[in-house]
């Protein structure tokens, strides 16, 4: 297992992070579509993750309405696996209970969920916060001076950003750095073959920001895992039934054809292959990968063994990059003076 830097922040974290939100999902709504892993098969899971030196975890209050936390917690307990030697992340956003302040950034919420996430986890701390998306309600002066004051309790180490826009990140971060507050270190972000849409903006975006990449979804909600062609679908996989993160399914379907004859050459699976794409683009840290199997987790570790070439490299780039936007095209055309 490689390990890479978190931006400039000097922690290392493993190149594949392990994603739980499989865990749980009993009487839990749209997440019982995602997995019921309960306790045995989580400590399964965990014993392999631990075993192959992934040392990064994630997690997120909202994953099946916290029992995602409480299962993690327990089973780090259970395997007893030494607190300094792994990394916790978490997050906060989403409602949950019918009460009017349990949603959003305010610092009302944000204080209270932290309180509650530690305590399902069974922690005195976790190690990354990510703000879980926006909240059109709460100022982002606002949010960033709350997140800055729960680094400084001592109950979070540091904080990260899902889904927000690339401007927002940039003025979060240009407010801390005034301030002095804590500043953001990462994104956690939908990143795949068939979906490259943060290569526009949020990619370089972070590049300028020293912010690391941490994307989800990298099997595009399982449709590059080889399942899904045009001659039929897997019934039983989640995305047969939950049709989520949305994709150009005709890109897909080809980049399936693709990947297939990749993987043949490199004596893999379509999904290794995916993965693989995902781990060796610029800028990413660590890939986050989930199961719902013992077999499919190490199979998916397994795909740090693989190393695209070039060649395969351009195979995929020719079907799979979106068209440049504007001004993005314009600056290219633009800036040609200067080269």
């Amino acid at each position: 297992m490689k390990y890479n830097y978190v931006g400039k922040t000097g922690l290392l974290v493993s190149e594949l992070c392990f994603g739980t939100m499989t865990f749980g999902g009993q009487n839990a709504g749209i997440w019982e579509l995602m997995g019921k892993l309960q306790q045995k098969e989580v400590n399964e899971m965990l014993s392999a993750v631990i075993e192959s030196g992934i040392n990064f975890i994630d997690t997120a209050n909202a994953y099946s309405f916290g029992q995602s936390e409480q299962l993690l917690g327990q089973g780090l307990l259970d395997l007893g696996v030494n607190r300094d030697e792994i990394i916790i992340a978490t997050k906060l956003l989403a409602r949950m209970n019918d009460k009017p302040n349990s949603t959003g950034l305010s610092r009302y919420h944000i204080f209270n969920s932290v309180d509650a996430s530690l305590k399902r986890l069974q922690l005195e701390y976790m190690d990354i916060l990510y703000v879980h998306g926006v909240d059109p309600a709460t100022s982002l002066e606002e949010i960033v001076k709350s997140l800055n004051d729960i680094v400084a309790s001592g109950k979070v180490r540091y904080v990260a950003i899902c889904n927000w826009p690339a401007w927002m990140v940039a003025k979060a971060q240009a407010i801390a750095e005034y301030r002095g507050y804590q500043k953001f270190i990462g994104l956690q972000y939908y990143y795949s073959a068939v979906s490259r849409d943060i290569e526009h903006e949020l990619i370089p975006m972070a590049a300028a920001h020293d912010l690391a990449i941490f994307p989800w979804s990298p099997l595009a909600g399982g449709f590059l895992t080889g399942k899904f062609t045009r001659e039929g679908a897997d019934a039983d996989s989640r995305r047969a039934n939950f049709d989520f993160p949305p994709i150009d399914k005709e890109k897909a379907y080809d980049l399936v054809d693709v990947m297939g004859e990749i993987a043949k050459e490199q004596e893999a699976s379509i999904a290794q292959i995916a993965l693989a794409w995902v781990r060796q683009q610029p800028g990413v840290t660590s890939t986050i990968i989930g199961a719902k199997t013992l077999a499919q987790l190490n199979s998916n570790i397994a795909s740090i063994e693989i190393q695209l070439t070039a060649e395969q490299l351009g195979k995929i780039d020719q079907i799979s990059p979106l068209p440049m936007q504007y001004p993005g095209w314009m600056v290219e055309r633009q800036s040609n003076y200067r080269k």
